[in-house]
């Protein structure tokens, strides 16, 4: 009898894709994981969070995203067959890693991670450590079969070339997401040439590296995800729906902890509320519950609650401004809301972010990254900053951007005309 690792469907199964075409699967244990409700429950989590607010056709699910990374590999894995270096007894492993990377992501995804301090990396391996379904199918490969795909997933594994094909700087990950986030927002920044970039992987000793022929089409992918973060991911527009939902669940978290009665009793978020999570407390919580949750705060007593989640579920977003991050204008902002009676920790707030399009790994850094190598003609490898003139541009560069968001019809609305003019004033001096 066939061992379960090795066990093949009678026939192929096949999911149809915009961005891969086809995703194939054929091994036993790749579909039972896709049949699992912990995997399942990814197509009730949207891939991009709040970004559906700016790019309306933004809807697509960390299921879709799985199912990418998954494909990608599995080519990968074609392609490095005819290659010493590639072990083929690894083939099952990456590929479970692959499918299973984004299985902890929460409800529209970092926006919940924040206010609840969770980091869905650390729910991902709990789901494949704890009492699930994937961890059920997973045992049935070998008792330790588990381990080694968190192992892969949180980097730790000892063997770097399988970790690299899901997570470095040019990894599967990323090259589903640039590629299928692009299609979803209707935007051509994303594009890049895959299938060149996948003919001239190699597989190294501990590293995914790349004949120097390819050189120009990471050069491409590099800069296409440049251009996705700053056009796409750091929208302002979804970044005001982050800065709602986030004061929302903020709100409601205040308010139980002060005792407040709910009118609907939001029991999936109590574990949350009194930071007590068990698994199946976080499996239960999908997009689907939270909206759910949203629409009902909005008859709730409380205005503060009612007006937030009432914002969201109607897209009545804050009003952004460029922000230089000051402390001195924050504070004045924040006396003058208090002075004119809109509550400061709920309708102002000041949102960051920054990007490092690509690195190496140097002694100052404070994360580490493994560069690109390139593979000459000659065998010699070197790193590819020092190969290309674009990629040098960018390497190690940080750009950074700051936004101030408040709701500029509670501004509108302030009655005394001293204070409203100073308000006005001062945001008229940052925009």
């Amino acid at each position: 009898m066939t061992a379960y690792k090795d066990r093949q469907l009678v026939e192929e199964k096949v999911f149809k894709d915009p961005v891969h075409r086809y995703i194939h699967v054929r091994d036993q244990v790749i579909w039972d994981l896709i049949k699992t409700p912990e995997f399942q429950r990814l197509r009730r989590i949207k891939q991009l969070g709040t970004l559906y607010l700016a790019f309306h056709s933004a809807e697509h699910s960390r299921f879709n995203h799985s199912l990418g990374v998954y494909e990608i590999v599995r080519r990968m894995i074609e392609n490095f067959r005819e290659y010493e270096e590639w072990d083929e007894s690894d083939r099952l492993l990456v590929l479970c890693a692959a499918l299973l990377h984004d299985l902890g992501h929460g409800p529209f995804s970092h926006s919940f991670e924040k206010i609840f301090d969770i980091d869905h990396e650390d729910f991902t391996r709990k789901i494949i450590y704890g009492n699930t379904e994937v961890n059920r199918v997973l045992k049935r490969v070998s008792t330790d079969f588990p381990l080694q795909v968190g192992q892969v997933i949180d980097k730790s594994h000892p063997n770097k070339l399988v970790v690299s094909m899901i997570s470095s700087q040019i990894d599967a990950d990323r090259m589903d997401y640039l590629q299928r986030d692009s299609y979803y927002t209707g935007v051509s920044y994303g594009t890049f040439d895959m299938e060149r970039i996948l003919r001239v992987m190699r597989p190294g000793k501990d590293e995914v590296i790349i004949k120097e022929s390819g050189m120009h089409a990471v050069e491409d992918y590099l800069m296409s995800r440049y251009q996705m973060y700053w056009q796409v991911y750091f929208h302002p527009v979804s970044r005001g729906g982050e800065v709602l939902l986030n004061r929302a669940l903020k709100r409601a978290k205040n308010l139980y902890e002060q005792g407040y009665v709910f009118k609907q009793a939001p029991k999936y978020l109590i574990p949350f509320f009194e930071n007590h999570i068990e698994v199946e407390d976080y499996v239960r919580l999908d997009e689907t519950v939270m909206n759910f949750y949203l629409q009902e705060w909005i008859q709730e007593s409380d205005e503060i609650l009612s007006d937030l989640s009432h914002r969201f579920v109607n897209r009545d977003l804050f009003k952004h401004i460029p922000f230089d991050g000051s402390m001195l204008t924050f504070g004045e902002l924040t006396e003058l809301f208090e002075a004119a009676g809109i509550n400061s920790e709920y309708y102002l707030f000041s949102d960051s972010y920054s990007d490092l399009p690509y690195d190496y790994d140097r002694p100052e850094a404070r994360n580490k990254r493994r560069p690109i190598h390139l593979l000459k003609p000659n065998g010699q490898i070197h790193e590819i900053s020092s190969q290309s003139t674009i990629i040098h541009s960018i390497t190690g560069l940080h750009r950074n951007d700051s936004k101030l968001y408040f709701p500029k019809d509670k501004i509108n609305d302030i009655k005394d005309l001293e204070i409203k003019g100073d308000i006005i004033n001062l945001l008229n001096e940052l925009g």
